[in-house]
């Protein structure tokens, strides 16, 4: 079993700890009325959220699925179903109908890894929904100039243009993708459930890019087709000597 370093301790209890601040809490409940909207054409047996965000499972309210699973890692206090890493998935290839990655991607050392372990687990015509910081906002900003983070333990912000490229290369078609967070990360004095909408839409008060997106991706399966082999007609053949066609008479 790998020894955990101090470091990461620390990091994982400041991601812990800030999820219980007010901006963190309102940040998740809009997160949460997001994708109860984006989850309204999402069925099938089974929904895997790959990676922790929030106390809980406050993210999965929303869905249609059968079922609903939470893999989080080994630091993490709430409530999961599976303790794993996100590149390192104990689940059977293909047989997960929708997949969720909560800023997931921004925490992980390899994020093509964890998009590949995802596109393993999940059926053709899957569905894949992925939570991200824009690094071109004030959210994206105050995660490159912190030292340890923003939210803590964040290790990059993705342009949302690179993950585009990598879904395509994966055999995803990108379905929708919806811009929000029009709240300053530097905001103080939420109370619980306040700042939910200037989260979700834009105001005039806050004319800024938005702070992150949704983006909503389709595993696609293409068939191959077999083509039947055309076959020559053999030349009538008038004793033993071939009959001349058109052109030979010509």
């Amino acid at each position: 079993m790998p020894v955990r370093t101090s470091g990461i301790l620390d990091r994982d209890t400041a991601l812990t700890t800030w999820w219980e601040t007010p901006i963190a809490k309102a940040l998740v409940a809009a997160e949460s009325e997001l994708l109860a909207g984006a989850l309204e054409d999402v069925f099938g047996w089974e929904l895997l959220q790959v990676g922790a965000w929030g106390s809980g499972r406050e993210l999965l309210t929303g869905s249609r699925t059968r079922r609903q699973s939470l893999i989080a890692a080994a630091a993490f206090r709430g409530p999961a179903d599976i303790i794993a890493r996100p590149s390192q998935l104990p689940v059977t290839s293909d047989c997960i109908d929708a997949a969720l990655l909560p800023h997931t991607l921004e925490f992980a050392p390899d994020p093509y890894a964890v998009l590949r372990e995802v596109d393993r687990v999940l059926v053709g015509e899957g569905q894949l929904l992925v939570l991200g910081f824009r690094p071109w906002s004030l959210w994206g900003m105050r995660a490159r100039w912190s030292r340890s983070g923003f939210p803590p333990g964040m290790r990059r912000v993705l342009p949302e243009r690179l993950l585009r490229e990598w879904l395509v290369l994966l055999g995803f078609e990108v379905v929708a993708t919806h811009r929000y967070l029009y709240l300053s990360p530097w905001s103080r004095g939420l109370a619980r459930g306040e700042g939910t909408g200037r989260m979700l839409r834009a105001g005039l008060t806050y004319p800024l890019p938005a702070g992150a997106f949704l983006l909503k991706a389709r595993k696609r399966v293409y068939a191959l087709t077999p083509v039947r082999p055309r076959f020559r007609e053999k030349p009538a053949v008038i004793g033993g000597l071939v009959e001349p066609t058109t052109r030979t008479r010509a």
